[in-house]
């Protein structure tokens, strides 16, 4: 027999979406039929600019938000009627810092344990692990404030998940962190996943990170998701390779001069710096055949290179404008809105 608050016959998916969505009083549509799964145990890359409705999703999938349109379960538990029950069997970690930096790591565990429901005799065991997995040992009972940035991130961490959650989101885990955090973190996170079979829905504003990590994404831009699939999967739907071809400075010729040439399929709208993305079906043997032809046609070239498809190139074309670090993103130069969805 299910539990109680167990909606669907098939419990396979760990989130389950079906026209979710979330329109504001003031009439503004911030996610429109959103429909997703996120199969038990996969790392789940959920990507988009500021703006896109990756922040409200999120926030309908754990409670803070009610969704005004659609379904969302998540551990078969749907999320508008079982709100509680969902807290019990998530967790959650922020982009920014939420330990009492007055407190010791220790201290703020053992907090969140409490407000988890555990009794001080079921946390201590379980803090005990946590610090030592989390190589937080020594610091344990060092006030937060003097932790570095990679060493709150797991003490965040260690919060999230001191009620041993069948899923964990991490809005933004590795946001400030320098390179050599970031690549700690996703030991961590990879471990985890690993020993504790955890559902992890990440939201990042690292390309390479996701590309990296994740087993399936999702781009959302304007509340309407656009494309999911594995990385490879959204690489391979591009078809091809790309070239990218950079002129010493503008020119209003470039693009006829390029789609001239054989063996093109198409020119991307130029990103901001003023380099084009040119598909290709074999990058290499095209290189040369590029740089004639802007020879010819008086276009100095700073830089031609060839590459595969990418993250970036994946974005691109799903919403018609470049993906930065910081999470924006940026107009594909023409002047025109995002194109549309896939």
């Amino acid at each position: 027999m299910a539990s109680p608050g167990k909606l669907r016959g098939n419990m396979a998916d760990a989130i389950w979406t079906e026209a979710l969505g979330k329109t504001y009083p003031t009439g503004t549509v911030a996610v429109r039929d959103v429909s997703l799964i996120v199969r038990p145990g996969e790392i789940f890359g959920f990507l988009g600019p500021n703006g896109a409705g990756k922040t409200t999703t999120i926030s309908m999938l754990t409670t803070v938000l009610r969704p005004t349109s659609g379904r969302a379960e998540v551990d078969g538990l749907d999320v508008a009627r079982y709100p509680d029950k969902v807290r019990r069997t998530i967790g959650l970690v922020f982009q920014r810092s939420t330990a009492d930096e007055v407190l010791t790591g220790r201290e703020n565990l053992e907090i969140a344990a409490g407000l988890y429901g555990l009794s001080p005799a079921e946390a201590r065991p379980r803090i005990r692990e946590l610090l030592d997995h989390l190589d937080l040992r020594e610091a344990a009972d060092q006030r937060v404030r003097g932790y570095s940035g990679g060493m709150r991130r797991r003490l965040e961490i260690a919060a999230g998940i001191v009620h041993s959650p069948r899923i964990l989101f991490l809005d933004e885990p590795t946001l400030g962190l320098d390179p050599q955090g970031r690549a700690q973190f996703w030991r961590f996170i990879r471990d985890l996943r690993r020993r504790r079979e955890m559902t992890i829905f990440l939201t990042t504003h690292y390309l390479d990170e996701a590309d990296q990590l994740s087993d399936r994404i999702s781009i959302i831009d304007h509340g309407t998701l656009l494309t999911t699939g594995t990385p490879s999967e959204l690489k391979e739907r591009l078809g091809g390779d790309f070239l990218v071809v950079r002129p010493t400075r503008a020119d209003g010729e470039i693009v006829r001069v390029l789609e001239s040439i054989p063996g093109i399929s198409a020119v991307d709208p130029p990103t901001r710096d003023g380099t084009y993305r040119v598909r290709v079906a074999r990058s290499e043997s095209m290189v040369p055949a590029v740089v004639r032809a802007c020879d010819a046609a008086g276009i100095d070239l700073a830089a031609v290179s060839a590459h595969p498809p990418s993250l970036d190139d994946v974005f691109l074309r799903a919403t018609g404008r470049e993906y930065r670090e910081n999470g924006e993103a940026g107009e594909n130069g023409t002047g025109h809105p995002p194109a549309g969805g896939h």
